[in-house]
C-alpha cells in the first residue's frame, strides 16, 4: 500500500498544472488522482489503525472547514454557492492527507521533483501554444496565461532543492521560457521577490542570479530573431490588455473589500463574490458581471468573511513556522526551495485567484511534514539517549 500512495502523492502534485489537458480527455479526469490517494489514504490508515500525527495546522484547517460550511449553509441560495463550495473544501482535504503521506510514506523531495516534473509539461505546453498554435499569449493545460504562470513560477524554486545538477540548468529554462511566454507581470513579480529571498538566505548565489538572468535574455534574443512575428503579436496583445487589467483589478479589490466590510462574519458565501460583484462595484464592468477578484486575499475574506481570512493566513504562518524549524534542523535546500516557492505563489497570488489551485495548499502540506518529520527524529534520538 505504501507504493500507492506514493504514486497517488506524486501524480496528484504532477498532474494539478494539467489540469485543462485532463478536462478535455474527460471533464473528472483531473479529479481521478487526489480522489484515489484520499481514498487509498483512509483505507491505509484504518488497516493500521493509526491515526495522523497531531499538528496545529489540523485545527486550523477544521476550523476553516467549518467556516466554509457555515458560509456556504447561509449563502445556499447563491447560484455560484454549492459549486465552490464543493471546489474549495477538497483542497483543505488534500492538504491534510498530503500532510500525512509526507510524514510516513513519501520523501519531500519526491512531491517537490512531482511539482518541478509537472511544471516542466506544462512549459512545454505554454510555447507549444504559443509558437505552433498562434495563441497571443502562452496557454497549453490552462485557459488563462497568468494561472499558467503562477504554477510555473512557484516551481522555479523548487530546482534548488533537486539532485542531478546537470539537468537542472534546461529543466530551469524550459520553465523560465514558459514562465516568459505567458507575459505576465505578476509573475514576473513574483520571481523577482523569490529570487531576493533565496539571495538573502544563501539559497544561491548572485553569481546564480546573473547566469539565470543572462540565459534569460539569451532566451529572448532567441524568440525575437527566430520568432519575431509571434513575439510582436503577443507583446502587441499584451499591451492592449495591460492597461484594462490595472483598472478592472482595482474595481474588483475596491468591490471586495465591500463586501469584506459589510459581512465580516462569514462573508457573502463560496463563489459569492461573482454573484455579488455587480451590485458591489455599481456595474461598474457592463461587460463582466460574474468575475473573479484577482487577488487571493480579498477573495477569501470576501466570500467567508474575516475567520475564513484568518484561517487561510493562519496555515501560511504555520507552513513557513515549520519550513524554518526544519531548515534549521538540517533540511536546508529543501525548505528554502519550499520557502521561495511559497512566496512567489504568494505574491502571485495577490493579482490572482489562486485558491482553486493546488501550489498553495501542496506547499502548506510540504513544510508541517517537513517539521512533524523534524519532531520524529527528535523523539527517536532522545529515546535512544535513554536507553
Amino acid at each position: 500500500m505504501t507504493w500507492l500512495l506514493r504514486v497517488l502523492a506524486c501524480a496528484t502534485v504532477l498532474l494539478a498544472p494539467l489540469e485543462g489537458y485532463l478536462q478535455e480527455v474527460h471533464p473528472h479526469l483531473a479529479k481521478v488522482a487526489p480522489g484515489l490517494l484520499i481514498v487509498s489514504w483512509a483505507v491505509q490508515r484504518v488497516r493500521e489503525r493509526r491515526l495522523p500525527a497531531a499538528h496545529p495546522l489540523h485545527a486550523v484547517l477544521a476550523v476553516f472547514a467549518v467556516v466554509l460550511l457555515a458560509s456556504a449553509a447561509v449563502h445556499a441560495g447563491d447560484p455560484f454557492t454549492l459549486d465552490y463550495a464543493q471546489r474549495f473544501l477538497p483542497f483543505l482535504v488534500i492538504t491534510a492527507v498530503l500532510v500525512d503521506v509526507v510524514v510516513r510514506e513519501v520523501p519531500v523531495r519526491a512531491v517537490l521533483a512531482a511539482a518541478v516534473g509537472g511544471a516542466v509539461f506544462a512549459a512545454v505546453g505554454a510555447l507549444y501554444s504559443l509558437v505552433f498554435e498562434g495563441a497571443p499569449r502562452a496557454t497549453g493545460p490552462l485557459e488563462d496565461p497568468n494561472d499558467l504562470a503562477f504554477f510555473l513560477v512557484a516551481a522555479l524554486p523548487l530546482l534548488i532543492a533537486l539532485p542531478f545538477r546537470k539537468f537542472l540548468l534546461p529543466v530551469g529554462a524550459v520553465l523560465a521560457a514558459g514562465a516568459a511566454a505567458t507575459f505576465s507581470r505578476g509573475g514576473g513579480l513574483a520571481l523577482a521577490v523569490a529570487a531576493v529571498w533565496l539571495v538573502a538566505r544563501r539559497g544561491v548565489s548572485m553569481r546564480a542570479v546573473g547566469a539565470t538572468v543572462g540565459g534569460l535574455a539569451v532566451i529572448g534574443l532567441g524568440a525575437a530573431v527566430f520568432a519575431g512575428p509571434v513575439l510582436d503579436r503577443a507583446l502587441a496583445e499584451k499591451k492592449y490588455i495591460a492597461a484594462t487589467n490595472v483598472d478592472t483589478r482595482e474595481l474588483r479589490w475596491q468591490a471586495a473589500a465591500r463586501m469584506l466590510a459589510d459581512n465580516p462574519v462569514l462573508g457573502v458565501g463560496p463563489g459569492g463574490f461573482r454573484s455579488s460583484y455587480a451590485a458591489a462595484s455599481r456595474n461598474a464592468e457592463i461587460d463582466e458581471q460574474s468575475p473573479v477578484a484577482h487577488n487571493i486575499y480579498l477573495e477569501i475574506g470576501a466570500e467567508l468573511g474575516l475567520p475564513g481570512l484568518a484561517c487561510f493566513l493562519g496555515a501560511i504562518a504555520l507552513a513557513f513556522v515549520s519550513a524554518e524549524r526544519a531548515l534549521r534542523a538540517g533540511a536546508v535546500r529543501s525548505m528554502l526551495a519550499v520557502q521561495a516557492s511559497l512566496i512567489a505563489a504568494l505574491v502571485a497570488s495577490t493579482f490572482l485567484s489562486e485558491q482553486y489551485y493546488l501550489p498553495i495548499w501542496s506547499l502548506v502540506a510540504v513544510a508541517i511534514a517537513a517539521d512533524l518529520r523534524r519532531e520524529e527524529r527528535e523523539r527517536d534520538a532522545c529515546v535512544a539517549r535513554h536507553q
